[in-house]
């Protein structure tokens, strides 16, 4: 299983487990197709953003394990 940290680059997020995308959005994040998503790691993504990295690192290993099983 694939687990998601603060250092984890947003655009292989999407490419892995493009369910994910939702909770980018719902916190915000409307660029997901924008160049610097590909680069950007979660952590800078919500510094950019100014939302709380540890809750959405959470979410996504969230939706990523209900998506596995």
């Amino acid at each position: 299983m694939v687990t998601i940290t603060k250092d984890t680059i947003v655009g292989d997020i999407l490419d892995i487990a493009p369910e994910t995308a939702p909770a980018f959005v719902d916190i915000g994040m409307m660029c997901l197709g924008c160049p610097a998503s590909r680069n950007e790691t979660v952590e800078e993504a919500c510094l950019v953003h100014d939302k709380p990295v540890d809750e959405l690192v959470k979410r996504l290993n969230e939706l990523i394990a209900a998506n596995r099983n």
